[in-house]
């Protein structure tokens, strides 16, 4: 009884897996296509991934430059140092 189970959801595993897989084939019509939009993808990916990563950092830099003045003073100085050597690194 065990054996007709496992060949039962072997069958509709692969049935799945066919299924699937013919979609996917109408979908894409050559492999060039795949590759130039995994491609595409993956510089979306690395772009938004630098873009988010400056915006992240930049507000980081910015709070902390609010917050230098209501810390205590050597961690406030630490702060408006490293705020300071950032600006003039920009420029």
């Amino acid at each position: 009884m065990k054996i007709v189970k496992k060949i039962n959801k072997d069958n509709e595993t692969g049935a799945r897996k066919q299924l699937i897989e013919e979609l996917f084939y109408d979908f894409h019509k050559n492999r060039y296509q795949i590759y130039w939009m995994n491609f595409l993808r993956g510089v979306y990916f690395g772009f938004g991934t630098v873009l988010g990563g400056t915006v992240v950092v930049t507000f980081l830099i910015w709070l902390l430059g609010q917050f230098s003045g209501w810390l205590p003073d050597s961690i406030g100085h630490w702060i408006s140092l490293v705020v300071d050597s950032i600006q003039k690194s920009s420029r």
